[in-house]
């Protein structure tokens, strides 16, 4: 049965996503205030990506994912949200022009990522360290291609990078090609700037 159902959630999803066009996926916290710094950041990304004629997709909850469909939806573009359903129930944000809620988080993983031509991660906890960990390592396996995987926030990620620096690439756990699949900026109008 559960085989039956994992297959329904991917058919479903691959046929809602299939029109998709020239996406972008951006990852981050479900928990920061809707007027934190990250957000008006995710907010003004997604607003130029709309403008230079992408999709946003996010994971359809509240935060950075909110902030960053509410950019795309107010500038008149796409904004996908993929919903996970979980015990403590994370309704989808009301900024999404097409939602889809998933039952497996993997499943939810799939799809964020296999329409999309590149990432963004804003900062976030344990559920966003583990999304970013697992595109690098898609892409360091050879099964994704290679993707702009970009980092908003210096301040933040600046200690993640330099223990991945000098201690994943010191002990020979990482190659120099890993460690650089990251590019860092330190808001959307950076961000912005490597979509040009």
């Amino acid at each position: 049965m559960i085989f039956l159902r994992i297959g329904w959630q991917f058919w479903r999803g691959f046929h809602f996503l299939r029109h998709t066009k020239r996406a972008v996926t951006i990852f981050g916290s479900a928990r920061l205030p809707d007027d934190h710094p990250f957000c008006d950041e995710a907010r003004a990304l997604s607003r130029g990506l709309a403008g230079l004629g992408f999709t946003v997709i996010t994971g359809g909850g509240p935060s950075i994912m909110q902030a960053a469909n509410e950019g795309a939806y107010r500038a008149g573009g796409e904004s996908i949200g993929i919903n996970i359903e979980i015990p403590r129930e994370q309704k989808p944000n009301p900024f999404i022009t097409a939602g889809l809620k998933c039952r497996y988080f993997f499943v939810r993983k799939v799809l964020l990522c296999r329409y999309s031509e590149a990432f963004v991660i804003f900062p976030g906890g344990y559920g966003t360290l583990d999304e970013l960990l697992e595109l690098i390592t898609l892409m360091q396996t050879g099964k994704m291609i290679e993707r702009p995987v970009i980092l908003i926030g210096r301040d933040f990620w600046k200690g993640f990078l330099e223990w991945s620096k000098t201690t994943l690439l010191t002990h020979g756990l990482i190659n120099e090609r890993d460690y650089q699949r990251i590019q860092l900026v330190n808001n959307a109008e950076e961000a912005l700037k490597l979509f040009s």
